[in-house]
């Protein structure tokens, strides 16, 4: 059974950072492609960033130069740093392998001053 447990997640003024990690189980993540999306409230779910199982990494436009997504596959653990932080950054953040239907329960992100 494919689990993911988001967290990391918080209140955080503009320009500040946070860390986000998302443990997994029940699939073999070092074979992943791993995505971190995002879904702001009103709003459609949106990809905020991939990466593949050979470290290849894409990032949506808006995030690009201010995230970085990592992988630690020995903890079977997909990380996403998130530096200079937005008001419009405000969602919930949630973690999937490609491939797989299973949503975690996400964590939230405030930039708030």
């Amino acid at each position: 059974q494919v689990q993911v447990v988001e967290s990391g997640g918080g209140l955080v003024q503009p320009g500040g950072s946070l860390r986000l990690s998302c443990a997994t189980s029940g699939f073999t993540f070092s074979s992943a492609r791993m995505i971190w999306y995002r879904q702001a409230p009103g709003k459609e779910r949106e990809l905020v960033a991939v990466i593949t199982s050979a470290g290849r990494i894409d990032y949506a436009a808006s995030v690009k130069g201010r995230f970085t997504i990592s992988r630690d596959n020995a903890k079977n653990t997909l990380y996403l740093q998130m530096n200079s932080l937005k008001p419009e950054d405000t969602a919930v953040y949630y973690c999937k392998p490609g491939g797989f239907t299973s949503w975690g329960q996400g964590t939230q992100v405030t930039v708030s001053s």
